[in-house]
């Protein structure tokens, strides 16, 4: 992977500290954090045991369709008052910043597939399907700012109406679709192959979770579909497949591992990028942007988006305050970067906004996951009756 040796990290370390200048090398960049994304998105779809259902997922649903798009319109607005920036920028940068990322704090998503009641309570379960749908449901956000910046800076409504059929409707639509097929042919041939040789469940390898996510990733790619949100629906459904098989943790242990070390490995290169790049192109109304997205705009929107489901106010609040930005926000944005000419020009305070704002939640988001959660855990206990 190419990258700099800054001697500047002497002072700290007593070795000098590979940097990634994601400007120059924004390919390795979107290609490394594509890669991790879809292997988490493959182990949380495994992870989780409801059924899919209006009710059942009423949390989740209410995360992705209502706090999701408060999010990302208060955080344009935020954009645009605190940095200045034209739409384009200012929504692309919202877009990248509002899918959730709960890999990077284990204790507030589903652990590995079981049916134990803790393992999925309702905090867990929304987080983690939150993040799930909306690593893929972003998209058409960041797709959004892509074609304004293409239109000009004084776009017109002509686009509107082709970026809500294909980028909105169609490319959800295929990806969903390629997801319960994918999903509906790997559990067949994973739980009820003929003859049972050709079982692979039988075999209980691992390694065939990366083959089902690349499956169901690149046959979404190929039909223009979104590849996230197939990866997911495909893990959801193998899990439905068969619930209570033995594999699925087998295959979610796999992932977990490949997971933790891609997000170890891309922590570190962040971290080196924010010291020596970063932190000295941050601005201070870049930090205030960050703060003001974990601190208030998410913690909001949640709340908001969850007013009427069938959870404790507890339960609301925890949910609302972790939503936690990480590795797909830097793949946004590379991506994006990559496909418009047009916000190059912003791409310095881009990268240096959006790094700093994941450093921000991983380490808030992080330190207080375990504490809220296990007392979550212990007043949920105290308050259910013996048996």
């Amino acid at each position: 992977m190419p990258c700099t040796w800054p001697w500047g990290f002497a002072a700290v370390l007593p070795l000098s500290v590979p940097v990634v200048e994601p400007e120059r090398h924004r390919l390795w960049v979107e290609h490394g954090t594509e890669l991790c994304v879809i292997v988490s998105l493959m182990g949380a779809g495994l992870a989780l045991n409801r059924p899919v259902g209006g009710r059942t997922w009423a949390g989740p649903w209410r995360l992705v369709g209502v706090s999701l798009p408060l999010t990302i319109a208060a955080m344009v607005g935020v954009a645009a008052l605190l940095l200045e920036w034209p739409l384009a920028p200012a929504l692309l940068l919202a877009a990248v910043l509002s899918p959730t990322d709960p890999v990077l704090a284990a204790e507030v998503r589903v652990g590995e597939p079981t049916d134990a009641e803790d393992d999925e309570d309702e905090v867990r379960f929304a987080l983690t399907a939150e993040a799930g749908l909306n690593d893929g449901l972003a998209f058409p956000f960041v797709l959004a700012a892509l074609a304004i910046a293409t239109a000009g800076q004084e776009p017109g409504a002509g686009w509107i109406g082709d970026w809500f059929v294909v980028d909105v409707l169609a490319r959800t639509a295929v990806g969903v679709t390629v997801g319960v097929v994918t999903g509906w042919l790997l559990g067949r041939m994973f739980f009820r192959a003929r003859p049972s040789s050709l079982r692979l469940s039988e075999h209980m390898e691992g390694f065939v979770a990366l083959g089902a996510t690349f499956l169901a990733y690149g046959a979404a790619e190929l039909l223009h579909g979104y590849g996230f949100l197939a990866v997911f629906v495909t893990a959801c459904t193998i899990r439905a497949a068969e619930r209570s098989h033995g594999y699925h943790k087998v295959l979610h242990e796999f992932t977990e591992q490949i997971e933790r070390l891609l997000t170890v490995f891309l922590l570190f290169l962040l971290g080196g990028y924010l010291v020596v790049y970063g932190l000295p192109s941050l601005t201070w109304q870049g930090a205030l942007v960050g703060l003001l997205l974990v601190l208030l705009v998410r913690p909001v929107a949640g709340w908001v988006g969850l007013l009427g489901a069938d959870t404790g106010s507890r339960e609301r609040l925890v949910t609302a305050v972790f939503g936690i930005r990480g590795i797909g926000s830097l793949y946004y944005l590379a991506y994006a970067l990559g496909h418009s000419d047009q916000l190059t020009g912003h791409a310095k305070q881009l990268w240096s906004v959006v790094a700093f704002t994941v450093l921000l939640s991983v380490f808030l988001h992080g330190a207080a996951a375990t504490p809220v959660i296990r007392h979550l855990d212990r007043l949920r206990r105290s308050a259910s009756p013996p048996p």
